[in-house]
């Protein structure tokens, strides 16, 4: 490192040097190099003057600034105290501009929400899982008081005592052997209480399998009997009866088991239809004549889905029907699909 002090070994007498550091402003340092070190002399022999050597030509600092720390200075000076990019610039620091501080709120206030949706959805996801589970343990509880075939050869041997001893509302069972219907049918004072009741009263979201409160207990009396359950998007309850709107699925169904505690009634599906909750030609019990039953149940086969082969043959031999009625989701929440079922004893005229 270069020293602006006076070396060892150098001649205060000795003539100086003359040349190009020579000319000029004589009060200007002097520029030599030494064996690669740099000296400086003022003429004067001031010590001060030899070591700020500020308006030398060619003048190189010996301590000098890192590299950019002159020109980071010089951007402090001249750049904002912040950059105008986002609301957040790479540093962390705020824009104090207000609208990107109302940005800010409003993105804060959003993702506060975008929480709540998403722990509001998972809540309701959770309590709707546990709803059908709840509805299928009810299922499985009272599916102990009957004992069934396992080919649907045989009815249901039903424990109408210990039923009872539930609800004293229960008429029936029905069943389709093969599939999960396999129920107890309940009748109230009227067609809402067993929406979302359970046999114990208490609040469930299939409710229970229910006869119209208009038809007469226990059912197979009048000319139709319609029994009503709802089409559980799990799969449970009445939705093999939807299911029948294919073919192939309402060929496979050859018997339908209505019992009471003093009756046995063995079935067969003779067709399958849609309409909606509005359609009020689907409640209807008592008929005038045998043939207005036949001309009811001709036109019902005419609206069809599904149907046997030989619907149309079977109808006019027809006196009974029972229909089982659940909900479809074609039209939102208003849409029926009803299995109309006639006693395996009518004959084809």
């Amino acid at each position: 490192m270069a020293s602006h002090f006076r070396q060892p070994g150098d001649d205060p007498g000795a003539t100086r040097p003359s040349g190009p550091a020579l000319s000029g402003n004589p009060r200007k340092a002097l520029h030599t190099r030494r064996g690669g070190d740099e000296s400086y002399h003022a003429p004067d022999g001031n010590p001060h003057a030899a070591g700020m050597p500020h308006e030398a030509s060619g003048f190189v600092a010996v301590v000098s600034e890192p590299e950019g720390k002159a020109h980071r200075h010089d951007r402090r000076r001249k750049e904002p105290h912040f950059r105008e990019t986002d609301p957040y610039d790479l540093s962390g620091r705020r824009s104090r501009d207000p609208w990107k501080r109302a940005a800010r709120v409003i993105s804060v206030l959003l993702f506060i929400v975008g929480v709540g949706l998403i722990v509001a959805a998972a809540g309701m996801w959770l309590n709707n899982r546990m709803q059908y589970a709840e509805q299928d343990r009810i299922n499985e509880e009272l599916a102990t008081y009957a004992d069934v075939s396992t080919n649907g050869s045989t009815p249901p041997q039903v424990d109408w005592a210990g039923l009872k001893a539930v609800n004293d509302e229960v008429v029936g069972w029905v069943q389709i052997p093969g599939t999960a219907v396999n129920f107890p049918v309940y009748q109230a004072s009227d067609n809402e209480k067993y929406l979302h009741t359970s046999a114990e009263g208490e609040y469930s979201l299939g409710g229970q399998v229910f006869m119209d409160y208009e038809n007469t207990a226990p059912g197979m009396v009048d000319a139709q009997t319609i029994i009503y359950g709802h089409h559980l998007r799990n799969g449970a309850m009445f939705k093999p009866i939807s299911d029948m709107e294919n073919q192939e699925m309402f060929d496979s169904v050859s018997t339908v088991w209505y019992v009471t505690e003093s009756a046995t009634y063995e079935l067969e599906p003779l067709m399958l239809y849609q309409t909606d909750s509005s359609d009020a030609n689907v409640r209807r019990f008592a008929f005038a004549s045998p043939e207005e039953l036949t001309a009811y149940l001709t036109d019902l086969l005419g609206r069809a889905t599904t149907s046997r082969a030989d619907a149309a043959e079977r109808i006019p031999g027809v006196s009974q029907v029972l229909s089982l009625c659940t909900c479809n989701y074609d039209d939102g929440d208003s849409g029926r699909t009803v299995l109309a079922c006639i006693p395996k004893g009518a004959s084809a005229q």
